[in-house]
């Protein structure tokens, strides 16, 4: 039987605070569930379902927007395909609906490959693998990127994971982000400006309920301890699961929506740590250019706190 979403890969490990256990899959390399001892890290969805929202997915070769699909090079235009047409933007990268094929595999982990090959408005060639590892603390995720081609090529990678705490409305969560900008946007969320959080209804560095807040929002300004950036939800009983990333990881854009499947309209919150913001193809920020034979590796991972085998 082929699923929407392809090939599923269960990674399994036991951990001081129980079995951990993650399903990632071949479309998208997504993360469609992640538990600690059953208890839901991730909103997961079906086997036989779409992902449903970009829930878990690689964004490469850009996440987020690109204006009108079009960007410039040394004077040349660039045209990609409209991927979001109700903005008529270019959306979440290539490979959103490209399966990735496994190069290795254990019991607690796997590493999926995928290549971007040149297209309409991307004429470049990479190589892309993923590797994802279930550690003592949660789900640990390596990207690889790797130019292939000839000439330096644009690059900047983020993901799409939505974060949870089974048992826990996911509205009664505290969201703390440790950033000191937000991104300012117009009615096609595409960027203006970018301004100070102080004072401001964006200032997450206190922490705020989930469900006090409507969110499709990038920052930036990101704190960093020892080269890491930490983004958390925390339940009222002291338990938290968190984006923890690579200070290469400079923006985080935060979305919620009461319209997650089988959420049955608690808010679910998805958490996107992003090494450029949209329009990056434009602006240049953020942005990598690979040369030609230049690798890059950069990691995040989804990290949980004060769960217990009992």
């Amino acid at each position: 039987m082929t699923l929407p979403t392809g090939e599923q890969f269960v990674l399994e490990t036991s951990t001081a605070s129980g079995d951990l256990r993650a399903t990632i899959t071949a479309v998208a390399a997504g993360i469609r569930t992640l538990t600690i001892n059953d208890i839901d890290l991730v909103p997961p969805y079906a086997e036989d379902q779409p992902q449903p929202m970009g829930a878990g997915i690689v964004l490469a070769p850009w996440p987020n927007r690109i204006r009108d699909g079009v960007w410039t090079n040394d004077g040349v235009e660039h045209r990609l395909a409209i991927t979001e047409p109700a903005r008529n933007n270019a959306i979440h990268g290539l490979l959103r609906y490209t399966e990735y094929k496994p190069i290795a595999r254990e019991r607690d982990s796997v590493t999926l490959a995928a290549t971007i090959y040149p297209q309409l408005g991307y004429p470049f060639l990479l190589g892309t693998a993923v590797h994802y590892e279930l550690v003592a603390d949660g789900l640990q995720v390596t990207h690889f990127v790797e130019n292939l081609g000839a000439e330096a090529a644009p690059v900047a990678i983020g993901t799409h994971p939505y974060l949870k705490i089974g048992g826990v409305p996911t509205a009664d969560l505290t969201l703390r982000l440790d950033a000191a900008s937000h991104i300012e946007v117009d009615d096609r969320l595409l960027p203006t400006g970018e301004v100070p959080v102080d004072g401001t209804e964006w200032d997450f560095r206190e922490g705020r309920r989930v469900g006090d807040v409507e969110l499709d929002d990038a920052f930036g300004e990101l704190a960093s301890d020892g080269g890491q950036v930490l983004h958390t939800l925390t339940a009222p009983d002291g338990r938290s699961v968190s984006i923890r990333a690579d200070d290469e990881f400079d923006y985080v854009q935060v979305f919620t929506t009461r319209s997650f499947p089988g959420e049955d309209g608690d808010v679910a919150i998805a958490v996107e740590p992003m090494t450029a913001p949209a329009e990056a193809f434009n602006s240049g920020r953020g942005l990598r250019w690979l040369d030609p034979g230049e690798e890059w590796q950069l990691t995040w991972g989804i990290r949980f706190d004060g769960f217990s085998a009992d």
